[in-house]
This record gives structure tokens, C-alpha cells and sequence, in this order.
């Protein structure tokens, strides 16, 4: 089990850490983006390895992350015949469509 001393100093490290956006054309978005995905890195990570800093080989945890509003959560429960509230089967729900939109597209990768 990690020290829990290391915990907090990984922690405060991160409160310390500067986030920054930039405002680049959608071209060169898409492109870093692809790019990233074709080496099986998260944007950040590319963009951290682009510019010669250290970045996570493989994503510890990869995931798709989207916002969901409490009207979002109404309309996802009645498509799938669900309870607005019961979250984790529309989220199983959502990843199944999701999944399967995917493999049409022939983006279903190993």
C-alpha cells in the first residue's frame, strides 16, 4: 500500500500545477488529436510528449469522459426505458450504443 505521505505530496504537486489552453485551429486540433489516438496516448500526453516533457506512457485508467445535465440525464432515461436517477444503467446503456456505433464506423480497435 502506497505511504500515505507520498499520497499527499503527489497531491499537493498537482494543486501546484498549471493548466493551460490553447486556441489552435480545429485543423491542427483534429491532427493532434488523431495523432495522439494512433499512438494510443490521451491528447495531453501527446501534446507533453510533442514538447519534449515527461507524459504517461499508457494511460493508467482510459476512459471517454462527458458531461451529462440533469435533462440530459431525462432524455438518456426515457430512450432507454429507465429511471432518470438509476445513473449506472443509463451509462451502461449509453456505452452499449456507444460501442456498437463504434464497431459500424469500423473504429472498434484491438
Amino acid at each position: 500500500m502506497p505511504d500515505r505521505n507520498d499520497r499527499w505530496k503527489k497531491e499537493r504537486e498537482a494543486i501546484r500545477a498549471t493548466q493551460i489552453a490553447f486556441d489552435l485551429s480545429m485543423e491542427t486540433q483534429y491532427s493532434i488529436k488523431r495523432a495522439a489516438l494512433a499512438e494510443r496516448l490521451s491528447p495531453p500526453d501527446y501534446v507533453r510528449k510533442l514538447l519534449g516533457l515527461p507524459y504517461n506512457k499508457r494511460p493508467v485508467r482510459p476512459r471517454l469522459t462527458v458531461t451529462f445535465r440533469p435533462e440530459d440525464l431525462e432524455l438518456l432515461g426515457q430512450r432507454y426505458g429507465v429511471a432518470p436517477s438509476d445513473f449506472i444503467k443509463i451509462r451502461e446503456r449509453a456505452a452499449e450504443e456507444l460501442i456498437k456505433a463504434a464497431q459500424q464506423k469500423g473504429g472498434e480497435g484491438p
